[in-house]
């Protein structure tokens, strides 16, 4: 699930995996085995491609949209 939402978010930015890698110093096989969902995501890489393609975490991992949070 990640995965197609990884890719679909790189291509509405117009990067290719190159540049991704390259912006999150790493290799393209790397991102690509991301969006082959072969390479799980940490909660740092998370924040990264979060942060990069503008998107929500919720959105990465496939939250329901307004999903109820409890108050601490």
């Amino acid at each position: 699930m990640y995965g197609e939402r990884l890719r679909k978010a790189r291509k509405n930015m117009g990067m290719t995996l190159a540049q991704v890698a390259q912006l999150m110093n790493t290799t393209h096989a790397t991102i690509s085995r991301y969006e082959h969902e072969k390479r799980k995501l940490d909660p740092e890489t998370i924040v990264t491609f979060c942060k990069l393609y503008n998107i929500s975490s919720d959105y990465l991992l496939g939250l329901p949209q307004g999903m109820p949070y409890p108050e601490n």
